[in-house]
């Protein structure tokens, strides 16, 4: 066969734009230098609008140009693209509408307690922008048994109020003990505590948002948490698995209407109540 004097099939696919260079989308911004090829123009990007880009060259002449494609950047073709609009955030997690950028704000003096490091995280993730809003530190309680010697040691009063969030808390229970003695004591008035019926947080996220229909029964004598994975066919063999279990489940809450509505009455509740005798900025 005699050799080809053609290298390619002048009728394959793509043979038009063999020579020819793509095109890409660069997004305006100030400063820009690019080329309108079509009269010679090369100038900076000093604003767009109206669908118009303007430049201004080495001379300080000024020029205007429908914003897309016919540009030259360093010698490349390229499309001039507005920047994608952001949408601005009009509420927090917890559906509070959010206010104008503040300087940090310093602590208040009152606190509020949270038992478990989960419900913390909870807690953090949904109210944490409306608790800096007003100036609230929440602390870890490790559990319940620890709350009388933290409310000694906190010293409750006006204006050093003492919220305090718990798992768990229905009649008859260990946990609705502890809260009646504290309630009765010298500190009473300035100390609230109140909690959700759950046996733990983890049960305070919607099961449809972790893809349940509701979630799992535990056997009383079964740890709450390993029973709910085993139960699902998660790895709990140890804390770590636990931890990662519920870094799941905490991924799939995206604010308060993931959870269940009796929490979130009861952490407004909180609050309020510790804010009550300070003025707290309008929302």
């Amino acid at each position: 066969m005699p050799p080809s004097r053609y290298s390619n099939d002048v009728l394959s696919p793509g043979w038009q734009r063999g020579n020819k260079k793509v095109t890409r989308d660069e997004v305006v911004k100030v400063g820009l230098v690019v080329e309108d090829p079509a009269s010679g123009f090369v100038g900076a990007i000093i604003r767009w609008e109206n669908g118009l880009v303007i430049l201004e060259d080495r001379k300080g002449r000024r020029r205007s140009f429908p914003l897309g494609p016919g540009f030259l950047l360093e010698g490349e073709p390229v499309t001039l693209k507005v920047p994608a609009r952001t949408t601005r955030q009009t509420h927090t997690r917890s559906g509070s509408r959010v206010g104008p950028v503040e300087p940090a704000k310093v602590a208040l003096p009152s606190r509020i307690y949270v038992e478990g490091r989960h419900d913390a995280e909870l807690v953090e993730k949904v109210w944490g922008d409306d608790l800096r809003h007003v100036g609230v530190v929440v602390e870890f309680m490790g559990g319940m048994d620890d709350l009388p010697a933290i409310v000694e040691e906190f010293g409750p009063e006006k204006g050093r109020r003492l919220g305090v969030l718990v798992d768990h808390l229905i009649p008859g229970t260990k946990e609705s003990r502890i809260v009646e003695k504290v309630a009765a004591g010298p500190w009473g008035d300035h100390v609230l505590v109140t909690g959700h019926q759950y046996i733990d947080i983890w049960e305070a996220v919607k099961p449809a948002r972790v893809g349940l229909k509701e979630w799992p029964r535990i056997p009383k004598g079964t740890d709450w948490k390993h029973g709910v994975c085993a139960a699902l066919g998660w790895p709990h063999k140890d804390q770590a698995d636990i931890a990662r279990a519920w870094q799941h489940i905490l991924s799939r809450v995206g604010n308060w209407n993931d959870l269940d509505p009796g929490l979130l009455r009861e952490v407004e509740r909180l609050i309020d109540f510790v804010t009550q005798d300070h003025i707290v900025p309008e929302d």
